[in-house]
Parts: C-alpha cells; sequence; structure tokens
C-alpha cells in the first residue's frame, strides 16, 4: 500500500530553496562546504534526512533561524537521503553546480524562490519524493513585452550584457 502526501514548504517569498537527493552520513557536512565556497555572504540553514541507522535529520547552517527551518521543512518531508537548503544572499543560479559537484548529490529537485510543495509516496519501508511542484502552472505563450521585461530583468540582475 502506498499513502501520497503533499508537503507545503514553509518559506517566506524572500527566501531561496533547493530540494534534492543525496546520500551519505557526510551529506550535511559537504553540502555546508559547497555553499560557503560558491558564495561569500551567503547565509543559509539545510537539513539531511538519513536513510539508515537512527533516521534522523541532521543539520548545518551559518544562519540558525534558516537551520531550524530546513530542519522542520525536511522532518516533515522525511523522504530518506533528501536534503532542503533554504537561502539569501543568492540565486539558485549561484550554488546549483556547486551543489552537483558534491560526489554523494544525486540529483537535485528543484531550484526555486517560488511556492513550493513536495510530493512525497509512503510505504511501510519509508518514504520518498516523487516530485515537486514549483510555483504555478502556465497560463500563455510569451508575447514580444514579456520577452522585452524578461530580457531587462536580466540585465538588472547583471546576469546579461547590455
Amino acid at each position: 500500500m502506498v499513502k501520497i502526501k503533499v508537503v507545503n514548504i514553509d518559506k517566506t517569498d524572500e527566501l531561496q530553496c533547493v530540494i534534492g537527493h543525496a546520500g551519505f552520513i557526510k551529506t550535511a557536512e559537504d553540502l555546508y562546504e559547497a555553499l560557503v565556497n560558491a558564495v561569500p555572504g551567503i547565509k543559509f540553514g539545510l537539513a539531511f534526512v538519513e536513510a539508515s541507522g537512527p533516521c534522523l535529520v541532521r543539520s548545518e547552517g551559518n544562519d540558525k533561524k534558516l537551520q531550524q527551518l530546513a530542519e522542520k521543512n525536511a522532518l516533515a518531508i522525511g523522504a530518506g537521503h533528501t536534503f532542503i537548503v533554504l537561502f539569501k544572499n543568492a540565486f539558485p543560479i549561484n550554488i546549483a553546480n556547486s551543489l552537483k559537484t558534491v560526489p554523494e548529490v544525486a540529483r537535485l529537485y528543484c531550484a526555486t524562490s517560488n511556492p513550493l510543495q513536495v510530493v512525497v509516496a509512503t510505504t511501510v519501508q519509508g518514504s520518498a519524493v516523487l516530485g515537486v511542484i514549483d510555483g504555478k502552472s502556465a497560463k500563455g505563450i510569451e508575447g514580444e513585452e514579456h520577452k522585452k521585461e524578461r530580457h531587462a530583468l536580466m540585465r538588472k540582475f547583471g546576469y546579461k550584457l547590455d
């Protein structure tokens, strides 16, 4: 028997979030190192759900409130080997590749500031992330005015040349 639930990720709109899958007891420390080396000044909390042994939520961070919020969200997800990073003073594009290079990271499910839900399946053995609902559904096709706004926003952030 499989039970499906949807977990709403508790975060403010200003916080960025990455959820992924990794597997080893040193994951929390390795993710910490990847984050502090990726972006000077990043503030974050991360939590990793162990899948064996005591099956604890392990956490690290350099911002206690974000670390506690990551712990709360990881426990709500509860799926073994899942990790969540909540952060500010950076964008997901600034850290995604650094996280992917951590040897035990198998995948990233999302990297976003959008409202976020995690779809979780639970059996008698444990739980697994089936996927994420990142933001809202598409409402149409981008027009010329939307394209101009997108181009301007990328230049405002400094990701493209004028």
